[in-house]
């Protein structure tokens, strides 16, 4: 028997992770088709409306029924904008450990909310889920994902040469992108962590429900593969 996560959304003072809806296709495209997001994750380029609406509407509630893991949504809690997706994947169901990878929209950087997104997803599946080890991978040149690993608490255990591919425009401002190998870093948080980290207590913790369609908003879900800030390591999007 597949264990699974229950379809719940989660909430902290500015934020609700929930499954992604329809009405969230079209500032998905818009999101994942931003040249930081697209240097850092493997997402298709250019970002299509068809990627969108299959990321929301299949590959990510398949994510939750498979047991792979769970992806969320992430908007502001009061206006219900969607301001980034994060991703709980490579769940080991055993040794009960994940990987959180993330994309923050270009309209919601410098707001904390991909650091406090990561620690409402670490509280839930620590105290209610009871993992014991959730993993973050970062490109070695992505220091604005090292920045929010560092804030959340993580620890990190060690680098990965030459294990991911970034994209970066040509030299001289050419049309299309250049692919460069670069490292990853490695980064871990335990539950224990948690009470050192003082963003649970400026955000107030988190609220998680069984009831997603309690916030009558717009939304969808879809399954990224990223290297850190922008976005941290998501799933590959093969």
């Amino acid at each position: 028997m597949t264990s699974t996560f229950p379809d719940i959304s989660i909430s902290t003072d500015r934020l609700v992770l929930r499954p992604f809806e329809a009405g969230d296709i079209p500032p998905l495209a818009e999101m994942m088709n931003d040249e930081l997001v697209t240097a850092w994750t493997s997402a298709p380029c250019p970002y299509t409306t068809a990627d969108a609406r299959d990321w929301a509407l299949r590959r990510a509630p398949s994510e939750r029924l498979s047991g792979r893991g769970i992806v969320f949504a992430v908007a502001e809690f009061l206006t219900q904008r969607l301001v980034g997706t994060l991703h709980l994947r490579n769940t080991d169901w055993r040794t009960l450990t994940a990987e959180v990878a993330y994309v923050t929209a270009p309209w919601a950087r410098g707001e904390g909310y991909a650091c406090e997104a990561v620690l409402a997803a670490a509280e839930w599946l620590f105290r209610d889920q009871k993992f014991e080890r959730l993993e973050m991978r970062t490109a070695a040149d992505n220091t604005a994902a090292q920045q929010v690993a560092q804030k959340a608490g993580c620890v990190s255990e060690g680098v990965l040469r030459s294990a991911w591919i970034a994209r970066s425009r040509p030299e001289g401002g050419g049309a299309g992108w250049t692919e460069t190998r670069t490292d990853l870093i490695i980064w871990s948080l335990l539950p224990e962590d948690l009470d050192e980290a003082e963003e649970p207590r400026a955000f107030g913790g988190y609220d998680a429900y069984s009831s997603p369609g309690d916030y009558t908003s717009s939304g969808s879900s879809g399954d990224y593969s990223s290297a850190g800030g922008y976005a941290s390591v998501f799933p590959d999007w093969r």
